[in-house]
């Protein structure tokens, strides 16, 4: 009996540390989920930077009490947010910057100047559009302009939650 109840501990524990494992990954990623991080109530910058679809309140402050210095936003003006972000982003503590990117501003120019606000901040950064699709876009073209290396591109622009415009950046590139 001692040996059953010892296996069973043992097999929800490793249920436990496999949970907490995979929601650590989901918080240490360039692209974050933002219900874990607001769950969580932690997240971890990859090269200061962290990459999400559009945060709610609760998810501006988990990242504001982790110490991240701006939110970089790509959405446009007619985007909803559900909320008042340069507010709400200003009173917990961080810059807000808006750098408005609609489909046809996946340009080398637009990631450029994305590159120049992420480099301006020596604290953790966090840029978002509505899914992270732009954000990842832009971050393809980056590492397109240092590597030339298509794939690596796509894999760069893929971590950072790049999807649906793989297109784009094609043809941005000149390969579509």
């Amino acid at each position: 009996m001692k040996r059953l109840t010892l296996f069973i501990c043992l097999a929800f524990a490793g249920l436990f540390a496999s949970a907490d494992e995979t929601d650590l990954a989901a918080v240490s990623s360039l692209k974050i989920d933002l219900d874990t991080v607001v769950e969580l109530g932690v997240v971890n910058p990859v090269d200061g930077v962290t990459t999400a679809g559009q945060p709610d309140e609760a998810g501006f402050k988990v990242f504001a009490e982790m110490g991240y210095a701006a939110v970089i936003d790509l959405r446009t003006e007619g985007e909803d947010r559900g909320l008042d972000e340069p507010s709400v982003v200003a009173d917990l503590g961080m810059d807000y910057i808006n750098l408005p990117i609609g489909r046809d501003g996946i340009t080398f120019a637009n990631a450029k100047a994305l590159e120049d606000a992420i480099a301006s901040y020596d604290e953790p950064v966090l840029v978002h559009c509505g899914s992270a699709n732009r954000v990842g876009a832009l971050f393809a073209l980056s590492e397109y302009s240092k590597s030339e290396d298509l794939e690596k591109a796509l894999e760069a622009g893929k971590a950072a939650g790049l999807t649906r415009m793989e297109g784009a950046v094609k043809k941005a590139i000149g390969v579509e």
